[in-house]
């Protein structure tokens, strides 16, 4: 694994900085996707053009592939400062019933 920084300085001052850095690295590698889970910096990424997903959306990926239990795995973010909205798991554990 290599870690990598942004060559330019691009920082937007209404995000994070570390999600300033996550749109400027994704863009200047061509990243295939960006995983970003703030609605401001998800607003950002695709108006740059960027394709992104959230933690929420592998996590539902990963349990369609059998690779996790979805209900048991996204207990455990909650436990910290990651936040998500009941109508948003709605959506997810709805989107997987039909």
């Amino acid at each position: 694994m290599e870690v990598l920084s942004p060559k330019s300085g691009f920082i937007l001052v209404q995000l994070d900085p570390g999600e300033s850095e996550a749109i400027a690295l994704a863009s200047e590698v061509h990243a295939d996707i960006l995983l970003i889970d703030e609605q401001a910096g998800r607003q950002v990424a695709v108006r740059t053009g960027l394709k992104v997903a959230g933690t929420l959306s592998v996590l539902d990926e990963a349990e369609q592939a059998g690779l996790v239990d979805f209900d048991g795995v996204v207990a455990e973010p909650q436990k910290t400062s990651f936040r998500v909205s009941r109508a948003v798991l709605s959506a997810i554990r709805g989107k997987r019933s039909r």
